[in-house]
């Protein structure tokens, strides 16, 4: 049976803590470089729900398998209806079309909350997200260099943004 897609609540912290904490630990996905505790994941979806924003998550009989939100772009009024989006699937899903599926409904989510404009970051080198975004109709608008260090690294950081009116 494959995962159900639905709104992430607040039990769910722990299991989407042990998602994003393989790429905390092992990948540079996210600059994060310590693992985050369930209690302040919990905090993280609740400042998400606070601003009326979509948390979704893959529920696989119980087990999250990857999650997806939408966060404020920037604070100032003017960015209001511009949103960036994460998506994270756990290690053991990956390449299976989790992360699209989430992304699909996210997506959806964001146009019914009246969203104009959703904006992925990418660590790079991401050929699987980069394909994700591209084939959800994302276009790259930014690329910068050497913004991350990471595992001993620089990384840049691309931005992939999609009009969704």
């Amino acid at each position: 049976m494959a995962p159900v897609v639905r709104a992430a609540e607040p039990g769910d912290a722990a299991g989407i803590a042990a998602v994003y904490n393989h790429y905390v630990l092992h990948d540079h996905a996210t600059f994060e470089t310590e693992p985050v505790a369930a209690a302040d994941m919990a905090t993280r979806l609740h400042a998400v729900a606070d601003v009326g924003l979509p948390w979704l998550v893959a529920d696989d009989a119980g087990t999250i398998a990857g999650y997806a939100y939408a966060m404020p772009w920037r604070a100032r009024a003017a960015y209001r209806r511009s949103v960036e989006i994460s998506v994270y699937v756990a290690a053991a899903a990956t390449g299976c079309g989790l992360g699209g599926a989430l992304y699909e409904r996210l997506l959806e989510s964001l146009r019914s909350w009246g969203a104009h404009a959703a904006i992925g970051g990418i660590a790079l080198p991401n050929a699987a997200s980069v394909a994700l975004h591209e084939r959800l109709g994302f276009a790259q608008v930014a690329h910068f260099h050497e913004v991350g260090h990471k595992f001993g690294r620089w990384i840049d950081v691309g931005y992939w943004q999609l009009l969704l009116e």
